[in-house]
C-alpha cells in the first residue's frame, strides 16, 4: 500500500469511527419507553391533556439536550451523565404526574373530582 491508500483508508475509517461514538442506542430506548409510558397515562386517565402536553415538551427537551451532545460527532462523558440527568428528572416527572389525583377517565379535556359526600 502507498501512502495516498493509506490516507484514503484513514479519511474513510475515522467520521465513521467518530459516528458511532455518537451513537445513543441507550438513550433512544429509554425516549420511547417513557414516550409510552405517557401515553398509557393519557388511555388510561391517569394523565390530564394538560400533563401530557407539559411532559411531552420536557421529552422535546431531552431530545434538543441529546442533539447538542451529538452535534460534534462524539458524546463526551459529561454530554452523557447530562443526558442521564434529564431522562432521571423527566421519569420522575412522568411518574408524580400519574400518580397524583388529577384524572380524566372520561377523556373530555377537564379534570374529573371525585365526589363530594
Amino acid at each position: 500500500m502507498n501512502t495516498r491508500q493509506v490516507l484514503f483508508a484513514l479519511v474513510a475509517i475515522v467520521p465513521a469511527m467518530a459516528f458511532a461514538q455518537a451513537n445513543t442506542p441507550r438513550v433512544d430506548q429509554r425516549q420511547l419507553n417513557q414516550e409510552s409510558r405517557i401515553d398509557q397515562g393519557v388511555a388510561s386517565g391517569s394523565l390530564t391533556a394538560r400533563e401530557a402536553n407539559r411532559l411531552e415538551r420536557g421529552q422535546q427537551h431531552v431530545d434538543n439536550v441529546e442533539a447538542r451532545a451529538k452535534s460534534d460527532g462524539v458524546v463526551t462523558r459529561r454530554e452523557g451523565a447530562r443526558l442521564d440527568h434529564a431522562q432521571d428528572v423527566q421519569s420522575r416527572r412522568i411518574a408524580v404526574q400519574k400518580h397524583d389525583r388529577q384524572h380524566d377517565y372520561n377523556h373530555n379535556g377537564r379534570i374529573d373530582r371525585p365526589a363530594r359526600r
